[in-house]
């Protein structure tokens, strides 16, 4: 087996998990009320599949019927998981602070990445994708 199957057979396996295992509480930081924007359709597709979406944006809206904050510290309950949409010059910082909350889980969208803090989330004991989508992952689990 290659490396590069056997990589993504692993990243696989941790999509499966974050999706299956790690809490369904997700707090989706880039999260606002614009219709437009594909977070907005990404939440909606997690609560069709039981997840509780947690909306996180400077504007702290409420999105989808769940209460908006302005960031991850200021959410007054544990999240399993952090759905990050920001720039991916953004988006480590994020990463950070949803090890500093005890997340389990960070999630970067399509097209946000950032391997200094993917790794730096992993040294942590925290399961992590790169440039994926749970909207179009959690339908493939069956």
């Amino acid at each position: 087996m290659s490396v590069e199957t056997r990589a993504a057979e692993a990243e696989s396996e941790t999509v499966r998990r974050i999706l299956t295992e790690s809490g369904d509480t997700w707090a989706i930081v880039g999260l606002s009320g614009n219709r437009s924007r594909a977070a907005y359709g990404v939440a909606a597709t997690l609560q069709r599949f039981g997840k509780r979406i947690v909306p996180v944006h400077p504007k702290a809206e409420t999105v989808h019927g769940e209460r908006g904050y302005a960031s991850l510290a200021d959410i007054p309950f544990p999240v399993d998981v952090v759905d990050v949409f920001v720039n991916s010059g953004l988006a480590g910082g994020i990463a950070d602070e949803a090890v500093a909350v005890g997340a389990k889980a960070v999630w970067f969208q399509l097209d946000v990445i950032d391997t200094k803090a993917y790794a730096r989330t992993r040294e942590a004991g925290v399961d992590m994708v790169m440039d994926r989508c749970p909207a179009i992952e959690i339908p493939k689990l069956g």
